[in-house]
């Protein structure tokens, strides 16, 4: 496992050293980079497959500091890949507002041009996806509301029955000690009438005895 460890790290900081290299790669070389850099960081996550099965047979002792430690190797290449993520999207971005730029900056108007207007069909879209999102965080924060008033319906709910548990189980602590005395005068009352018994017998057969 150690072996297989240090050849992940070390791909992680080589992965890391070209991911330093986007910035300053020209436009026809730099998807290549972006196509290295996937491929490399797909046989990290594979790599990582194999350390989480390696660190599961580890001994009881080194099993928690080994996946701690694939754990850390697993948390720096996704964000590796989240930043090579982010730099393609920035990229596609600005690539496709520069071949808009150039598209309109070619287009020739006439005087007789009837479509002398300059297509505003994105602007509407995207005012139109704003307002939708907008739309949809207000149902979410209303819906996020009505949640945490029916928790609250909810604690009160249950501090009232938790309060009523609590009355009744003190009533079942003071009807067991009522049961106990009971329990305890029957059987007292249970040997006096016992004594009183043999003695009754004792005095008649005194009387029978002596009398007779």
């Amino acid at each position: 496992m150690e072996t297989l460890y240090h050849q992940t790290n070390k791909k992680i900081q080589e992965v890391q050293s070209l991911m330093g290299n986007l910035e300053r790669t020209d436009r026809q070389s730099v998807h290549l980079l972006e196509n290295e850099l996937l491929a490399r960081i797909e046989q990290i996550f594979n790599h990582l497959e194999r350390l989480e099965i390696l660190s599961s047979k580890e001994p009881p002792n080194r099993r928690q500091n080994a996946k701690l430690r694939v754990d850390q190797l697993k948390y720096d290449v996704q964000h590796l890949r989240t930043a090579l993520q982010n730099f393609q999207h920035r990229r596609y971005t600005h690539e496709a507002q520069e071949r808009e730029r150039e598209e309109l900056m070619s287009r020739t108007f006439t005087t007789n041009d009837a479509d002398t207007s300059i297509p505003i069909d994105e602007t509407l879209q995207l005012n139109t996806n704003l307002h939708n999102a907008h739309r949809g965080m207000d149902d979410l924060l209303g819906s996020g509301s009505s949640i945490l008033n029916g928790l609250k319906d909810q604690r009160s709910s249950l501090k009232g029955t938790h309060k009523k548990m609590l009355d009744v189980a003190n009533m079942l602590g003071l009807s067991n000690t009522v049961m106990r005395l009971i329990e305890r005068r029957a059987t007292q009352d249970k040997w006096i009438m016992i004594g009183g018994m043999l003695l009754t017998c004792a005095f008649m057969f005194l009387v029978i005895r002596y009398l007779g």
